[in-house]
Parts: C-alpha cells; structure tokens; sequence
C-alpha cells in the first residue's frame, strides 16, 4: 500500500480549494478537512443501532446516515472508509467522531484526536 504524505494531501486538497486546517461547512463537499476524535460507547446511536467500537462507523453532524466517507489522517497518510451512523462530534473544532477500530486504522488511538480530510466514498 502506498503511503500518502501530509504534502499530497494537502494539494489534492488545494486543488480543490480547501484550506488546510480549516473545515468547510457545506456537508456536500468533495473534501472537508478538519479535527476527528474516536469514542467507545455501548449505547444506542443517534441512527437508533448500538454502537460496536469495532465497527468502522463514525458521527457527522449534518451528513445523512449510511453515507460512506474515505478518512484519511494527514499525519500518516493511512486512511478507512466508515460509514455514518451518529451524530455529533459536540466538541469544538472537530468535525467527525470515529468509532475505536477506525481510529486504529487510522493510526491515533493513543492521542485521542487528529488532522483528517474526508471525502464521500
């Protein structure tokens, strides 16, 4: 698997103009880049399923559930597809939440958070 640099992504996300960083706010864009965070609850999802931490899903704000999204961690250049299933993230600055097993793939378990560009798989 080729690993993809912090440099490509963000041109590919230039090319589409999207700020580095920043996010955008329109839930139907290409590419929205961003904070993303992981969580591990046993309860029901907004979507009404009970949330599996081993399950590669994640929580949009605005962005209809069962919508599949590619995430890729800018730090690393790994990415995973996850699909929608909840609501949030209710903390400032981060646009997506990611179930445990995503963050895993991801790369970020330990530190809780990190920079990620999304885009509809």
């Amino acid at each position: 698997m080729r690993r993809v640099s912090g440099l490509a992504v963000a041109l590919a996300a230039a090319a589409v103009g999207v700020t580095m960083g920043a996010s955008t706010t329109d839930a139907s864009a290409s590419i929205q880049c961003g904070r993303a965070s992981w969580y591990a609850l046993h309860s029901k999802t907004a979507s009404g399923e009970r949330m599996n931490p081993a399950a590669l899903t994640a929580a949009h704000r605005t962005l209809p559930f069962g919508t599949r999204l590619k995430v890729t961690n800018k730090k690393n250049g790994k990415s995973v597809v996850v699909r929608i299933n909840d609501r949030g993230p209710f903390v400032k600055g981060r646009v997506l939440d990611l179930s445990k097993a995503a963050a895993n793939e991801l790369g970020f378990i330990r530190s809780g958070h990190t920079s990620i560009c999304m885009a509809k798989a």
